[in-house]
């Protein structure tokens, strides 16, 4: 169970930092930064992990998310397309119909043994677990310093990405 530690200043403006130990946190921390966003994601991924990023919730936030604002932008790095692709991934699928919305590129070759994932929205809110292969981690909706650094790093990573084409590609 996720557990809730607020903010140590202003007791009406509180910073939520939630402490993940399941897939479930994740899940829930994933929704609730996804869905206090208004412009921008950058996910940081090696596969989707599904159960997350298909979670039927996530996917109606992330629609409503582009659908509803003119410049939203999704950028998704991954290690693994193939992976996704195999696991039948529908927000691979959302992404295919929102495309002019969602970007996704693989990894360079010298970030593949990263082990981490994250999330970023809108250089505020964060999901970040250490290990991509645990569930293990913490998230916020509101840290702005640390989401502008991770950003920082997703940028320098996107650059370096190629355009995963793979999971742009339609299925006929």
């Amino acid at each position: 169970m996720a557990s809730t530690v607020h903010g140590l200043h202003d007791p009406e403006v509180m910073t939520t930092r939630i402490v993940m130990t399941s897939k479930a946190d994740v899940r829930d921390a994933v929704l609730r930064v996804i869905s206090g966003a208004n412009r921008s994601l950058a996910i940081f991924s090696g596969d989707l992990e599904p159960g997350i990023y298909d979670d039927p919730e996530i996917l109606t936030a992330i629609k409503q998310m582009v659908l509803s604002r003119t410049y939203a932008r999704i950028r998704v790095l991954v290690a693994d397309s193939e992976r996704a692709i195999r696991r039948s991934n529908r927000f691979v699928h959302l992404a295919r119909r929102l495309s002019s919305f969602i970007e996704f590129r693989q990894l360079a070759e010298e970030h593949l043994a990263r082990p981490e994932a994250w999330l970023v929205a809108d250089e505020s809110g964060v999901v970040y677990r250490a290990n991509r292969e645990r569930w293990d981690g913490i998230a916020d909706t509101r840290e702005p310093s640390v989401a502008r650094l991770y950003l920082q790093e997703f940028d320098q990573m996107w650059q370096q990405a190629s355009p995963a084409a793979e999971l742009r590609r339609l299925s006929i």
